[in-house]
Formats: structure tokens, C-alpha cells, sequence
């Protein structure tokens, strides 16, 4: 297979400056104004910085706010929901912060309760923002049969731009439009986009992809 792509794909990787936004939050109360007045750059850390922190081990699917609610707080079932959103489902962190609201706010009926139960001192959250620098890469793609050897050879920060944050910039999937629009791949794209990369380490996300582009190779 030959085809040549309309438009070529260029790999991107980044690397992330993480620091003290200088806010934190005492109580469930504090942690929901901190949530709905913090950047996106702030709710994109706390909702997607264990992913890159797991290369070979499965990452577990909390992000900061659940773990803080459930393990600080002591209230596991409001983390439980908390943990349980499903990142898929939304394409913009504006929406992923909503969503994240939404679950706190309507809570349990003792939530007028917990919104004042305060954390031990020391064990405060944090709020920390994520300054991303976005730097092209020597990878370029022309046909499916380069775009899986660039899956095999970029670096797994990479392949992390790709699938996480370039949707949540641009409300689309890098890998899936390129290849609808460009390759013709609407089946492929789709595929791209059915299985779930947030209980997948990087290196198994990778695997994941190449596995998809061979098995439509060996299709001829």
C-alpha cells in the first residue's frame, strides 16, 4: 500500500514547565471556587499529569481532584464520582472543568455538609498550572506505512501530544483527522478513536496504534 497522503503528517513532542499557582484549598468549598476561577492550564495538569508520569506501569484513573477529595478528605464516595468522569466525552478542558463541577456540586445530599470539612494541616490542595512547549519533531509521514514507522520511532512524548493534549487544544484527534482527510481512512480513524488511552501507559498506547495501522496494512 502506496497511497500517498494529500498532506503530510508532522510529529510534534512537547515538554512541561509545572509550578505553585500560589492557591490552595482547605475545604471541598475552597476546592470548588478553585476549580471553576483556575486557568486551563491548571485543570489540564490536575486532570492529565499522571498519564505522562506512567511509561510502564498502567496508570491508575483518578486525577488530583478525586485523589484529593477521597484520600484528604476522607470522602470516597464524592471521589469515586469525581474519578469516574470520562475524560472521551469532552473535547475541551472548559468542558472537562464544567464536568468536574457539575459532579461536586450536585453531590450527595450532605453535600452543604462537606463542602466545609477541612483538610489536616499540611495537606492542603495545591493548585499548580502546566506550561507546555510544543516543538516539532524529524518525523514526517506521507503514507500509512510511514506514519507506523513514526509510531515506532518517536518518543512516547509524542506520542502523548498527539492523543491528549493537541485534542484538547484543537477539539479534535491529530491522528484520526489526518488520517480521514488525508489518507482517506475514515474506518482507521474511527478505530483510533473507539478504544480508550487514558488506562493505557504510553508505551502500550503506542503499541495500541501501530497494532491498528498493521492490521489495516495487511488488508491491502
Amino acid at each position: 500500500m502506496t497511497l500517498q497522503a494529500k498532506e503530510p503528517f508532522h510529529f510534534y513532542t512537547r515538554q512541561t514547565l509545572t509550578y505553585l499557582t500560589g492557591r490552595r484549598a482547605s475545604t471541598l468549598g475552597e476546592l470548588l471556587s478553585g476549580i471553576k476561577e483556575a486557568s486551563e492550564a491548571s485543570i489540564y495538569h490536575h486532570t492529565h499529569h499522571f498519564l505522562a508520569q506512567h511509561e510502564f506501569l498502567s496508570p491508575e484513573p483518578p486525577n488530583d481532584f478525586a485523589y484529593w477529595i477521597t484520600n484528604i478528605l476522607q470522602d470516597r464516595l464524592l471521589g469515586e464520582e469525581v474519578a469516574s468522569i470520562d475524560l472521551r466525552e469532552y473535547a475541551s478542558l472548559e468542558a472537562i472543568r464544567s464536568a468536574t463541577v457539575d459532579v461536586i456540586e450536585r453531590g450527595q445530599p450532605s453535600a452543604g455538609k462537606r463542602l466545609d470539612r477541612h483538610a489536616p494541616a499540611g495537606e492542603e490542595f495545591h493548585f499548580m498550572e502546566a506550561k507546555s512547549f510544543v516543538f516539532p519533531t524529524r518525523h514526517v509521514a506521507r503514507s500509512l506505512e510511514e506514519f507506523r514507522d513514526c509510531l515506532q520511532q518517536v518518543s512516547i512524548f509524542s506520542i502523548y501530544f498527539h492523543v491528549f493534549e493537541a485534542r484538547l487544544r484543537e477539539g479534535n484527534s491529530d491522528f484520526s483527522l489526518w488520517l480521514s482527510t488525508s489518507l482517506q481512512e475514515e474506518e482507521l480513524a474511527k478505530e483510533f478513536l473507539q478504544f480508550d488511552p487514558y488506562t493505557q501507559t504510553l508505551e502500550n498506547l503506542r503499541l495500541t496504534l501501530i497494532r491498528l495501522v498493521e492490521a489495516r496494512l495487511q488488508k491491502g
